[in-house]
């Protein structure tokens, strides 16, 4: 249905966006304000295929070859086992293409050692504890450094049958991992060094893991203080 404005309205809309802006004193002249374009589709023709059977970065899938945890908590469950056994398996569902994981990452693993720890040159990080999906129970967060910039973040929860599910799996450069109540953040740089972007992940019942709830810009003040190379800045966070 089409609806027709009264004819004083269109003309005083046509004087407006001949002239300017209008106020209590009259229409004023603000100059040239340019010209508006609307967005100019490219390659319209192109479409990505859709992913194949597990081959979705992120999404949730028990991880095999691990034991049962008794008491279903996190608590004593080896974190280098777990990362180790995810990451050989997505490694070998994914054929070394890099789309679960970084090719690079079963070599890394190979610098751990036996220890508690995995040694002194594993690339695994100290698992974190922390309830985010708000069932009582702790998930683990831990990550895998690639390199010295990338890393395979990952997350883990117990299912009610006692197996490990990988609930997040993310590849990025970690600026930042925060958990507040049951939301998990990353931050990460972006191409201008006045920002970084933050994704937020919240627990997400359907699919049984972390979905992206939310993706800002944060304002990204440099350190002043810490000795860097001239072509790198480090957000004060």
């Amino acid at each position: 249905m089409r609806i027709r404005r009264p004819r004083a309205l269109a003309v005083v809309a046509l004087l407006a966006a001949a002239t300017g802006c209008a106020d209590v004193e009259g229409l004023k002249n603000q100059g040239d304000q340019g010209t508006v374009h609307a967005p100019r589709a490219l390659w319209k023709g192109y479409f990505p295929d859709p992913p194949g059977p597990g081959q979705q970065p992120g999404s949730a899938a028990v991880v095999p070859g691990l034991p049962k945890v008794p008491g279903l908590s996190m608590r004593g469950v080896d974190a280098l086992s777990v990362v180790r056994a995810d990451i050989t398996s997505a490694t070998a569902e994914d054929g070394g293409t890099g789309r679960l994981v970084d090719p690079r990452a079963v070599q890394r693993l190979a610098l751990c050692t036996q220890a508690v720890d995995g040694g002194p040159y594993c690339p695994v990080r100290p698992g974190v504890l922390h309830d985010l999906t708000g069932n009582g129970r702790e998930e683990l967060i831990t990550a895998l450094d690639v390199d010295g910039r990338v890393s395979e973040l990952r997350v883990y929860t117990v299912r009610d049958d006692g197996r490990i599910a990988r609930i997040l799996s993310r590849r990025g450069v970690l600026e930042g991992v925060e958990v507040a109540a049951e939301h998990l953040a990353v931050r990460e740089p972006t191409s201008n060094p006045a920002y970084i972007s933050v994704s937020d992940y919240v627990w997400d019942p359907n699919t049984k893991s972390m979905s992206l709830s939310q993706l800002t810009l944060d304002d990204c003040p440099t350190l002043s203080d810490v000795p860097l190379s001239a072509d790198r800045q480090r957000c004060a966070r």
